[in-house]
């Protein structure tokens, strides 16, 4: 027997995707080490020096929706499964320049420290409610369902890119958030926080834990960590990943500004 799933292209979007991130929840080899980090390198686990804060009700909807997915895939005795995160980072380059943050409609906006910066390159997340403008992008996405947001009455919403686009925003799709370096980790790629675009899904849904894998596990259980390793049993595998994506996109702390 085959088993197939034909999937759509996530990153086929009207933004470029600045970073991609393969996240299983695993630690053992999930690093791209030793590479020249470029737009298409896919980076893992350990990679990821930044968490994301979403406005509150879209964070329950997605991490409801990936507990539903994963608790499925558990069911069908399916692991190694991961969750695909692309990133775009508005004004990418000025991502090493000082920056602060002020309010915008709810959603954080960034602000260069240069007068110069600011005037030459429009930056800000907008929050506006749906409505039959012209100007907004659709996109080739049919994928997730259009989020509410409470800043605006609990209205369905756009994102307005000032000097970019209005795009429509989805579960997965065209989502705002606010990446903030995660404490203690080394800063490798970006500052402190910075205005971003989330694109995700989950992937590899296909992964039998069959008799292979359990023998991955008995031998690599022997030299490491076995909480480490990515062929663990599904159950185990789905609660050690649902944690993990929790810490991905924590709820918003008292500075947060996506309330």
């Amino acid at each position: 027997m085959f088993r197939f799933v034909v999937m759509g292209n996530m990153f086929c979007t009207e933004l470029r995707i600045h970073r991609r991130f393969d996240l299983k929840g695993s630690s053992l080899g999930r690093s791209a080490d030793n590479v020249e980090i470029d737009e298409n390198t896919i980076l893992k686990d350990l990679d990821l020096n930044y968490c994301f804060y979403l406005e509150p009700s879209w964070r329950e909807a997605l991490l409801r929706q990936i507990e539903t997915d994963s608790k499925f895939l558990e069911s069908q005795h399916i692991m190694d499964y991961s969750l695909l995160l692309g990133v775009h980072y508005r004004a990418p380059q000025h991502l090493r320049s000082l920056i602060s943050y002020n309010q915008v409609d709810g959603l954080g906006s960034v602000a260069e420290e240069e007068e110069d910066e600011i005037s030459s390159y429009p930056q800000g997340l907008v929050l506006v409610p749906r409505g039959t403008d012209d100007s907004v992008v659709v996109g080739p996405h049919i994928r997730g369902r259009r989020l509410r947001a409470s800043s605006a009455g609990d209205e369905e919403v756009d994102l307005l890119l000032p000097g970019t686009a209005r795009l429509q925003i989805q579960l997965g799709v065209n989502m705002p958030a606010r990446a903030e370096q995660i404490p203690g980790k080394e800063e490798k790629m970006f500052h402190e926080a910075y205005d971003v675009v989330l694109y995700l899904g989950m992937i590899d849904i296909l992964q039998d834990y069959n008799m292979s894998k359990k023998i991955e596990h008995a031998y690599k259980s022997l030299h490491f960590d076995s909480v480490s390793i990515s062929a663990v049993e599904p159950t185990f595998y789905s609660q050690r990943f649902l944690e993990f994506i929790q810490k991905v996109f924590p709820q918003n702390s008292i500075k947060g500004l996506l309330s």
